[in-house]
């Protein structure tokens, strides 16, 4: 089955060669996704609860453009800069997920920019 290029209106030029999204055969992979306004600009410097809100509308938006909501999230890879802000972070990413959790898992690195607290790249399965 060929794979569709999913970017959401309003969807700012890449750092990188990616797309926001991949579908392929129902399942939705969602790059990893920093938070980013649409000029590449570090929104929320400091504040990894905002980050971690910008960075989960963002993949909602990946979501919904290919046709699924947030409840078709079955996998994340979570970055963190400091396991600090993993609690902060954490309180949102539950607000996302209210329900039965997607599998995930949860890594301090770096990040490509230096003011991004959190980055996060998700798996939905759309049932097509």
């Amino acid at each position: 089955m060929p794979k569709q290029v999913v970017i959401p209106p309003g969807t700012g030029k890449p750092l990188a060669p990616y797309v926001p999204g991949t579908l392929a055969d129902g399942i939705l992979y969602v790059s990893g996704t920093l938070p980013l306004d649409a000029d590449a600009n570090v929104v929320h410097v400091g504040d990894a609860a905002a980050q971690a809100r910008h960075v989960l509308e963002t993949i909602k938006g990946v979501v919904e453009a290919a046709g699924g909501t947030m409840d078709d999230v079955t996998f994340n890879h979570v970055f963190l800069k400091d396991w600090a802000d993993y609690a902060a972070i954490n309180a949102v990413y539950a607000a996302y997920f209210p329900g039965d959790k997607p599998a995930r898992y949860c890594i301090q690195c770096g990040l490509v920019k230096p003011d991004a607290l959190v980055e996060i790249a998700s798996v939905a399965h759309l049932g097509r």
